[in-house]
């Protein structure tokens, strides 16, 4: 009777777990059920949302309940939230601002101080300190900023250096661990950055809209690997959305594993997408596609090692880009503004795949400027069609001069081609790809000098009628053009000096 009792037990329990209606208090696995994140409302901690009272003591008062507890999310129900104060993010915390919802800042001198960074020579004042910014947390994990609403510095924050209790960035995060941010939400007005991260890892960003085009930077992910961000649109003034590595932590930290997709770019008058200028941790693994760029006082893909970074394994795949003035641009440059006594840094294994650029705003040739004994090296161009404003007339084709410590486009004296101009560069091949210009212009469409194994394949370039020939070759060692013409079919004219031409050039 009593093993009978037993047996029904057991089975009940069975039909208990299978149900829902129970489970056993340790499972095999050690696991135990995934908990659901507890709320914490701002309001119940004080928080007015009238956009005139300081809400800033509230909500920090919610951050810190919330990480007492174990993690949770902080909810801004629709209203107006004053922040007079710097916000202090805890791990385990999720801000979420609902639609109607908005943080702003407010022009006050009540915001934390910049801290003291003995590293501050590295890089500029903005970079080199985090504590000076509307929301500020360093060594969290598992944090977020989610939510169909809006924090706005409502052009209370600083884009030069601000004075003390001046803000000038939204948010502000160093040596994080697991990051989302975006889930609709929006950054306005954000000062010198809407956001800036360094030193973090595992990022990821859907849905993130940034307004600072009266301002100065999008987003800055510096020295930061794995990251994720899709349907990104940013609007800048500076740079949009810009990776780059810097010794404001005081270390060289390393860069990576990074994809970008779905997503629209624009700058005013900066750079859309770029490498730099701060430069000193390596790069590798990144992944851009299906973006489009509109407007770009510098350089639209723009990537530039300055410090002594190492870029390698770098793809950009389906780019539009229209008002660029730099379409594309690589420089490996010797400013060494980094710690520890850095070299000339490299770049590597890059490749550009149906990428456009057109309108008549690109003024800057596109370029690939490596150093000597530091030369750029294996980069693909494969249905790459730009088209240049073209005007100007027949010049030298000398090497322009160059300043080697200044990343900018412009530190390129006017290149001798309308088109393509390669510099100390290795192992460069165009594939299926195009350059015209808007206005007939007198240069040819492609020069490399101190270039080596340089191959054009089904390239197609339009001449000028003052061009004294379409692609130029100095000092170059090693060159194929097969099956490549002019826009109206001819033969593309080919001036070698002190060449080694590859089998195969027709």
């Amino acid at each position: 009777m009593l093993q009978r009792k037993r047996w029904v037990a057991t089975v009940l329990l069975a039909f208990a777990v299978v149900l829902g209606l129970s489970h056993p208090s340790a499972p095999a696995t050690g696991r135990q059920p995934p908990r659901t994140a507890a709320e914490f409302d701002v309001r119940d901690y004080g928080a007015k949302g009238d956009g005139s009272a300081n809400d800033s003591p509230a909500v920090d008062a919610a951050i810190t309940a919330a990480n007492a507890a174990g993690g949770g999310t902080v909810r801004f129900p629709a209203g107006r939230y004053r922040s007079e104060n710097t916000l202090h993010m805890k791990s385990e915390v999720t801000l979420r601002l609902d639609k109607g919802a908005t943080l702003q800042g407010a022009g006050t001198d009540t915001y934390d101080p910049p801290e003291d960074n003995p590293y501050d020579a590295y890089q500029d004042y903005g970079h080199s300190h985090f504590h000076n910014a509307m929301i500020h947390g360093d060594r969290l994990r598992n944090i977020g900023f989610v939510g169909e609403g809006v924090i706005d510095g409502l052009g209370n924050l600083i884009t030069g250096t601000p004075k003390a209790g001046e803000a000038d960035k939204i948010i502000s995060l160093t040596r994080c661990a697991g990051l989302r941010i975006g889930d609709g939400l929006t950054l306005r007005r954000g000062g010198h950055f809407a956001a800036l991260v360094n030193g973090c890892a595992n990022v990821v960003s859907d849905r993130l809209t940034i307004d600072t085009a009266s301002d100065r930077d999008g987003w800055n992910i510096i020295s930061t690997t794995d990251v994720t961000v899709t349907r990104a649109s940013i609007r800048a003034n500076d740079d949009a959305l810009a990776f780059k590595s810097d010794y404001a932590l005081g270390a060289k930290l390393p860069n990576g594993h990074v994809q970008v997709s779905d997503s629209y770019l624009s700058a005013v008058c900066c750079n859309a997408l770029m490498f730099g200028s701060e430069t000193c941790g390596d790069f590798s693994d990144y992944r851009f596609a299906k973006i489009r760029i509109e407007g770009s006082n510098k350089s639209g893909l723009g990537m530039v090692s300055m410090d002594g970074a190492k870029i390698s394994d770098v793809h950009y795949r389906d780019i539009t880009m229209t008002g660029v003035r730099s379409p594309i641009m690589q420089k490996i440059g010797t400013r060494k503004r980094c710690g520890n006594d850095p070299g000339v840094g490299s770049i590597s294994d890059i490749t550009y795949d149906n990428i456009t650029a057109t309108g008549s705003d690109p003024s800057f040739s596109p370029t690939l400027w490596g150093e000597n004994g530091h030369r750029i090296s294996g980069v693909t161009f494969t249905d790459v069609h730009i088209t240049v404003p073209g005007g100007n007339g027949t010049m030298s084709t000398a090497v322009p001069d160059n300043d080697s410590t200044d990343y900018n486009p412009k530190s390129i004296g006017t290149r001798p081609a309308y088109g393509w101009y390669l510099h100390n560069a290795d192992h460069v091949t165009f594939r299926d790809s195009s350059v015209r210009f808007a206005a007939d212009d007198g240069r040819p469409a492609v020069i490399a000098n101190a270039a080596s194994d340089l191959r054009f394949h089904r390239f197609t370039a339009q001449r000028g009628d003052d061009s004294p020939h379409d692609l130029g070759f100095q000092g170059v060692t090693g060159y194929r053009v097969t099956d490549s013409h002019t826009t109206t079919g001819g033969a593309l004219r080919v001036a070698d000096t002190g060449k080694v031409r590859l089998e195969g050039h027709s």
